[in-house]
């Protein structure tokens, strides 16, 4: 084995505290996101509150309640700015110290680079391989590789837990790492929420739609989960995915997706992290998964999302119940759009016809006019099919009469006949 690199991998090696002390007022930091975020060396930049000012720190997803998030006295010192405002970022979003920017993930690159011109990366990546290259596993491919590049300042979080994962871009070289430290902390695992009975209902629905040799994009949530444990009598299925499930890992293993596998990430179980690191999967940057163009170039491409709420013509918000933001686009848009120019492709934006307030009231979801503050994430004019647990809503390219009746009929049926009173009122329906 080659171990020459040895000397120069011991010659980068600092203390936690060594890199915190590395950063400074003012910088821009790239933290990744979900099971590649540093937890411990933001824990030692946190400790550092007294001695920085306007510094800011960019992840998605976190998967540990960490001080930078949970603590609002952090403001002005240390600012956390989450790209989708899920996981440990949405808990902490409204008291603590999380700023969402809700950015279409194909456009991510270009925030981190040259909009927020991010100067510094802090990354968890794997030890070094035998040629002295450490891979950013699970996560990392989401954006490491490209703005490491544009970055002045690299400290990589070398942990023994994560994965030698292959796949465009998946690696650097020590010589190419300013600082590492060691911190070998156990990859985090993420479990998909449980279908409810009115989600297990629109898997029924969507079945029938997903033929053989289709390629697949399934979001996150217990629906699209449970939708793909239902697709073992399917034949040479395809994946091409933002985030990668335990779901696909199975059906692969069943011999249900045999075609290609790419991801941009990797989330959930050590069963199926082992799976991916078997080299079964190819990990990619999200400006190529999310592509809409790339995307567009597969034929018979099914997009299956979760959305919050619509209005009748078909305007989806997926972020927002009215100001409070809980989650960001993310990659909704890319897909919807990309599998609008697939060649017999599909999108389908899924949610439940009604919800309970904190009241306790009932309410439908489909709305004649979305609330006040509540986003518009996927337009009407790139909606395809919107699904709730009475139905589908063809809407692609239906004028706006048609799209009515469509929503209407998959609307809760106490709330029908007012959704239909209040669309004539404001004159988008007529009364013959």
């Amino acid at each position: 084995m080659d171990n020459s690199w040895k000397p120069l991998y011991d010659s980068k090696l600092i203390s936690l505290d060594e890199a915190a002390k590395k950063i400074k007022s003012g910088d821009c930091i790239y933290a990744c996101g979900n099971c590649n975020m540093p937890i411990d060396m933001l824990e030692a930049l946190a400790a550092r509150r007294n001695d920085l000012e306007h510094v800011t720190v960019i992840g998605s997803t976190s998967l540990a309640p960490h001080t930078l998030l949970k603590d609002p006295t952090l403001h002005g010192k240390i600012d956390y700015i989450s790209v989708f405002g899920n996981g440990y970022d949405g808990v902490y979003n409204r008291t603590g110290n999380v700023t969402v920017n809700s950015i279409m993930f194909s456009r991510l690159g270009q925030y981190i680079t040259d909009i927020a011109k991010a100067n510094v990366v802090m990354a968890q990546v794997s030890p070094p391989d035998e040629e002295g290259y450490l891979y950013y596993s699970l996560s990392g491919t989401a954006m490491l590789g490209e703005t490491i590049k544009a970055a002045n300042l690299v400290i990589l979080e070398v942990n023994k837990y994560h994965l030698h994962i292959r796949g465009k871009n998946n690696r650097i070289h020590i010589n190419e790492v300013d600082f590492l430290v060691e911190s070998d902390v156990p990859l985090p695992e993420y479990t998909q929420s449980s279908p409810t009975e009115e989600e297990l209902k629109m898997v029924e629905f969507l079945l029938p739609l997903i033929h053989d040799g289709d390629c697949l994009q399934l979001g996150v949530g217990g629906l699209p989960n449970a939708l793909g444990y239902r697709l073992t009598d399917r034949k040479n299925l395809h994946i091409h995915t933002e985030m990668y499930t335990d779901s696909m890992a199975y059906l692969a293993r069943k011999g249900v997706i045999t075609g290609k596998q790419v991801a941009g990430f990797a989330m959930g179980t050590r069963e199926m992290y082992d799976y991916v690191a078997e080299g079964n999967v190819e990990l990619a940057p999200s400006s190529y998964v999310n592509d809409p163009y790339v995307i567009g170039k597969i034929d018979n491409f099914i997009s299956i999302n979760a959305c919050i709420m619509a209005d009748l013509t078909g305007q989806v918000c997926s972020e927002a119940v009215g100001h409070r933001q809980i989650s960001g686009v993310g990659g909704q848009v890319d897909f919807v759009r990309g599998a609008a120019l697939s060649k017999g492709g599909r999108s389908f934006l899924c949610m439940t016809s009604v919800y309970t307030s904190k009241d306790g009231k009932r309410d439908s979801r489909i709305k004649v006019t979305l609330p006040p503050g509540s986003v518009v994430t996927t337009p009407r004019c790139d909606v395809m099919y919107i699904v709730t647990e009475y139905g589908i809503a063809n809407l692609w390219l239906k004028p706006i009469p048609e799209r009515i009746e469509a929503m209407i009929n998959i609307a809760h049926p106490d709330f029908r006949e007012q959704l239909r009173k209040e669309a004539i009122e404001v004159g988008l329906m007529r009364e013959w």
